[in-house]
């Protein structure tokens, strides 16, 4: 039967429609694999075991009873802690939702789940998705698999080492500022943000509202682009859904053609404190780009160097606004309620308790930007900003099909290596960011490893809202050239020194 955890998505799917191996087998595999290489990697907070074969079997039964699914149907999946789902237990990697279990799923996990998909389990993170290390979970960090002393980006670090760890084909991820993006770069695998409002919101648990948005992760562009379009379309329950036809992403990722298309290199997004190893395996990608047909040309988006701050205040403004739900009267953690005490003290003690530094930094940072007297000077400007952002997109645009830069400045750094310095570690998302700010489709694929340190480089694509097909497009047209160059996709060559129990 082979090593079925090695398997690609589609490949499994292919599998289990010809009948050759079934779900449960399936299932079996990738949860004995979790429970031979989690205790190293720690890419799951949550495994519902229980759940999964029982999901498993009745695709099973589905199946031999002859009903036509998804395609996708029976193929295990990994969900990033953040999706509602209910019944099981939902934490956003938290304390003060420590025990939580949601009455109802998130839009996107009911998707998945009436594909015939099977949810392994919830994955790690930052807490509520705030950092790009996975190190800021108050349930302990996840490891890059890579190399166990590095981080595997974040806020999706568990979904990514999740994947790239062999214990899923698939994952679900969630980006505001890079979350999806960046752990894919640093971990050698797939991360798509698709346009915002392609994927609904509805069931997610909320971080920066106007910039978060669910995206597919995977270990090939195909398996991306077939779970964006199970995950994809319009919601009534989410009100910033786009009610418009899914992009033809499947059919973009299976072609790979991209002869005559205009690809803009962004000059903002390189340089002074990118590694020469990112900038090399990035120039060498471009390369492969040109020769299956690509025009390349460099392209200005001035406004880019701008991002990061301005992000860096409309992300927490909106942070603190949704903190604000989390006050011990509802749900969650309740602390010092003892009788003796007020409403507002319980508030101050349980959320002393149950949030993490990194959360409360922000929390202070965006109620300040949104103070009486500061409003217009911070908030306001960072909005202004924004829009400068996006007529830099546009303007590029109308120049070029795609944008691409590195997806990251630097590979994986080691494990808290940033955690005292909040500002280097927010500069991991120097090249991601833009595209939140914009709400266009953004994704990161493989380019290959920096010959510094041995570690994954990821190339990112960005093209205009509603165009994701674009973006699956040049990803498959890439991983086709590196596979023939390398002898495979990326995630086939990493080091099996710690992965046996």
């Amino acid at each position: 039967m082979g090593d079925l955890t090695r398997l690609s998505a589609a490949a499994l799917a292919e599998r289990l429609a010809a009948g050759d191996v079934s779900s449960v087998e399936v299932t079996r595999a990738h949860l004995d694999r979790i429970a031979a290489v989690d205790p190293a990697v720690h890419a799951f907070l949550h495994v519902d075991a229980e759940g999964a074969r029982a999901q498993a079997a009745a695709v099973d039964a589905r199946l031999d009873a002859g009903e036509e699914l998804g395609p996708l149907a029976g193929v295990p999946i990994a969900v990033k802690d953040l999706f509602c789902q209910a019944g099981v237990p939902t934490t956003a990697a938290s304390k003060i939702l420590e025990g939580w279990r949601p009455p109802y799923s998130a839009t996107i996990v009911q998707r998945v789940l009436d594909a015939g998909l099977v949810v392994l389990g919830k994955t790690n993170l930052d807490e509520f998705a705030m950092g790009s290390s996975t190190e800021t979970s108050a349930y302990g960090t996840t490891r890059n698999p890579w190399d166990l002393d590095r981080i595997p980006g974040g806020s999706g670090g568990g979904s990514a080492a999740a994947l790239a760890a062999f214990q899923a084909p698939l994952a679900l991820g969630t980006d505001t500022g890079g979350s999806i993006r960046q752990p894919g770069a640093v971990t050698g695998t797939v991360g798509v943000k698709p346009t915002y409002g392609g994927a609904s919101r509805y069931g997610v648990i909320a971080m920066a509202s106007s910039l978060d948005q669910p995206g597919p992760c995977a270990r090939t562009v195909l398996d991306a682009a077939l779970l964006h379009e199970v995950i994809c379309g319009h919601d009534p329950m989410d009100s910033t859904s786009i009610d418009a036809p899914v992009p033809p992403v499947v059919e973009a990722a299976r072609s790979g053609d991209i002869a005559g298309m205009r690809i803009g290199v962004v000059k903002e997004l390189g340089g002074e404190g990118y590694e020469p190893g990112v900038e090399l395996r990035f120039r060498e990608a471009v390369a492969a780009l040109e020769a299956a047909g690509a025009e390349v040309v460099e392209v200005s988006c001035p406004h880019f160097t701008y991002a990061l701050g301005a992000y860096y205040l409309i992300m927490p403004s909106e942070v603190s606004s949704n903190m604000a739900r989390y006050d011990a009267m509802r749900y969650g953690l309740r602390s010092g309620d003892d009788g003796t005490r007020s409403t507002e003290e319980v508030m101050n003690l349980t959320r002393a308790e149950g949030l993490g530094a990194e959360v409360k930094r922000r929390i202070i940072i965006g109620t300040y930007a949104l103070s009486s007297g500061y409003y217009d000077a911070y908030y306001g400007s960072a909005q202004k900003v924004r829009t400068l952002i996006s007529r830099d997109f546009d303007a590029a645009f109308e120049q070029v099909d795609v944008l691409v830069s590195p997806a990251t400045p630097t590979t994986a750094f080691l494990v808290g290596e940033k955690l005292s310095d909040p500002l280097a570690m927010y500069k991991s998302d120097l090249c991601t960011i833009p595209s939140n700010m914009a709400g266009n489709t953004a994704g990161s694929f493989p380019c290959g490893v920096a010959p510094e340190d041995g570690m994954p480089v990821g190339l990112q694509v960005m093209a205009p809202p509603q165009a994701d097909d674009r973006v699956y497009r040049v990803g498959a047209a890439l991983e086709r050239a590196l596979a023939e160059r390398d002898g495979g996709v990326l995630t086939d060559r990493i080091a099996e020194r710690w992965v046996e129990a």
